[in-house]
């Protein structure tokens, strides 16, 4: 394990911090650490990435191309990444010539379901009953306990891909060979009471922050909406759930911005569900309603800089914006109505810079604050209607 040091190297504005990945989320990197006066080079195979088209600087080339690292490597003083499946081989690689958070290490570990829910156990933190799937012969002899449940493969899967339902052993067999007979992770279903969030930065110093928990609603395995109350923020799951986070965070020996993914159960237990080792979508209300913002945050943890303050200002929600707006009930392309949007006190708007509207594609997010839980309801409501979203009110 890597020993947190107060003496790492201060970057001070005007240096250069790289990004693996060039999606949404290093957009909104480099407007933070651009802020703070910071250049930014994007390594990126898509010559019109999001990220790359508001960098200093786009290295338009894959994530594991040699030259393209040793050029990333070489020019910036430190480097991070914006999604869990950049090759974690290509972080080692940047460790030779430069800092990187999170490590390859860490990285590779929370890329595998097996190898993670293995650490999150090693932190203390209950997970739900599963069983590790090598072959159809592992579910074979898999604990009949375990049906009905999911079956996921073990790497490369993200909003709810790579993933089934599976009501007893033939239905497992069955998604087990539609999957290639990969490994995958068995995990029996549970009784769910509500999904949560935590998503904390942890300097090269070692310490950490939290921010507050976001309740968290998905639709067809992609986040919706995630609200962050007033009520919620001091009881005694939130507390629990925001110490075990940081619990494995240490145990990874991880040093950047990650979000860790709860399961409240009907019996009031928490049982954490995976880690994403980067900014996260149930984060992204920390741009309006925070002193600091989940991006701000990875720029400082990069740059040695003292960790901002998580502190919640107002409560919050967000409401993700997905290319399906963009279209009416006949499938006939229409401009969502943004005007009608930015009239509603209280609401900003995030969109991604990206060219093409697609059914699920992500677009951009609404955040909308105000003074009381009941007046971001309110506005959120009014919010989804001016953009045709699903919304439940009460």
């Amino acid at each position: 394990m890597t020993t947190p040091t107060t003496d790492a190297a201060l970057l001070v504005p005007g240096s250069w911090l790289g990004m693996i990945g060039g999606g949404q989320l290093g957009r909104m990197f480099c407007h933070s650490a651009q802020s703070l006066g910071y250049k930014v080079a994007v390594l990126d195979p898509d010559t019109a990435s999001p990220a790359g088209a508001v960098a200093d600087l786009h290295v338009c080339a894959p994530y594991d191309d040699t030259d393209a690292l040793a050029r990333l490597g070489e020019l910036c003083q430190a480097v991070s990444t914006e999604f869990e499946n950049v090759p974690a081989e290509s972080l080692l690689t940047l460790a030779r010539h430069t800092r990187v958070t999170p490590s390859g290490h860490a990285v590779g570990i929370v890329q595998d379901r097996i190898r993670e829910k293995a650490f999150i156990v090693q932190a203390g933190v209950p997970v739900a009953p599963y069983a590790a799937i090598e072959s159809a012969a592992d579910l074979q002899t898999a604990d009949a306990g375990l049906f009905p449940g999911i079956l996921k493969t073990a790497r490369f899967g993200y909003d709810g891909k790579g993933q089934a339902r599976v009501a007893n052993l033939d239905e497992a067999l069955a998604a087990f060979a539609e999957f290639g007979s990969k490994p995958c992770v068995l995990e029996a279903l549970q009784p769910l009471e509500s999904e949560i969030s935590v998503v904390l930065a942890r300097g090269l110093d070692g310490q950490v922050q939290t921010f507050p928990c976001a309740r968290n609603e998905h639709r067809d395995g992609i986040l919706a909406v995630s609200t962050v109350s007033d009520q919620f923020q001091d009881d005694a799951l939130s507390e629990q759930a925001r110490s075990a986070a940081a619990a494995i965070a240490r145990t990874l020996d991880y040093y950047g911005v990650l979000c860790v993914e709860f399961f409240i159960l009907k019996d009031g237990r928490l049982l954490a569900n995976e880690v994403a080792p980067r900014p996260h979508n149930s984060g992204h209300y920390t741009m309006n309603a925070c002193v600091s913002s989940q991006f701000e945050q990875q720029a400082r943890v990069m740059a040695a800089l003292p960790l901002g303050s998580t502190q919640a200002l107002c409560p919050s929600i967000m409401l993700n914006i997905l290319g399906d707006i963009w279209f009416d009930e006949q499938g006939a392309h229409r401009e969502p109505d943004w005007a009608g949007l930015l009239a509603i006190p209280g609401v900003s708007l995030h969109l991604y810079g990206k060219a093409q509207a697609r059914h699920g594609r992500k677009m951009g997010h609404v955040n909308v604050v105000g003074e009381s839980d009941a007046q971001v309801r309110q506005r959120a409501a009014q919010a989804a209607a001016a953009l045709r979203i699903a919304f439940d009110h009460d």
